[in-house]
Formats: structure tokens, C-alpha cells, sequence
């Protein structure tokens, strides 16, 4: 799994397509409304793009929940694409979440706890990938590179 990450409107969206091949993908992204969950097609292309983990995350916060209640069940739901990822060793899975830590702490209860479960979340994700890139005004900054 490659997860990328950087500032809103900072050129993630761009540096994937110019580094992944745009005819042979699955763009699923919270942006257009599409769902997190994994689509039963019965025939995938070898390159799933998940765009907005963050927006998806905060679709399902609810602040009757704990915390570690909500990042179970984000987590749960990449399960599911990390397994079809190991599935087949020509899959790759792109994960692209902004980042939303920088500047002052929400006081909203439900802004805070989307911050804090997007931040916890995000270190999960780049434990578990391959590969992890910070995108800054169009530049890539790789900090995790997994050779194999």
C-alpha cells in the first residue's frame, strides 16, 4: 500500500496520476461522493485509488462513539482493500488523506475528534504501507520507501 498525504489543494491528486497509470485504475474518491467500502466487481484493475480518507472519515464520526470505537471501524474497511492488495502481487493499493493536523485545534467537539481519529489513523496507515509521501506544493517528500 502507498499512502500519500500533504496539504489540501497541494498537487497529491496530480503526482498520482503523472506516477500511476491512468488506464489500467479504479479511482474511487469521498470527493465525488463514491463509497469507501470495497465494490464487488467481479473484475478489478490491478491499481485501486482511494482519494479523501479524510472526508470519509469524517462522514462517520459520531461523538456518542469513542475514539478507538471509530478508528476500528475506518480501519475495518481498509482491511478489506489491504486484503484484496495481498491477494495478487501485481494489486497495488493508493491510499491519499490531507493532512489536517496543522493550525489551531478545532473547539467543536466533532471537528476535534475527527482531527484527532484522522491523525491516529493516518500513523496506522503509514505503519502499514510499503510506502508513505508527503506532497507540499507539488513536491514529493517520500519518508517511508520499503524495498523488497
Amino acid at each position: 500500500m502507498h499512502f500519500i498525504t500533504g496539504g489540501a489543494f497541494n498537487g497529491k491528486r496530480k503526482w498520482v496520476k503523472k506516477h500511476y497509470d491512468a488506464n489500467h485504475r479504479l479511482w474511487l474518491s469521498a470527493y465525488n461522493a463514491d463509497a469507501l467500502t470495497k465494490p464487488s466487481h467481479e473484475t478489478m484493475p490491478d491499481l485501486v485509488v482511494l482519494e479523501g480518507l479524510e472526508k470519509w472519515i469524517y462522514t462517520q464520526i459520531d461523538t456518542a462513539l469513542t475514539p478507538d470505537i471509530h478508528r476500528q471501524n475506518i480501519i475495518n474497511q481498509i482491511k478489506h482493500w489491504l486484503a484484496w492488495e495481498n491477494a495478487d502481487s501485481h494489486r497495488k493499493l493508493v491510499i491519499i488523506g490531507t493532512d489536517i493536523s496543522k493550525g489551531i485545534v478545532p473547539t467543536d467537539k466533532r471537528n476535534r475528534l475527527w482531527r484527532d481519529i484522522t491523525g491516529w489513523i493516518y500513523q496506522d496507515l503509514v505503519t502499514q504501507a510499503d510506502r508513505a509521501d508527503v506532497i507540499w506544493y507539488g513536491i514529493e517528500q517520500t519518508i517511508k520507501h520499503n524495498e523488497f
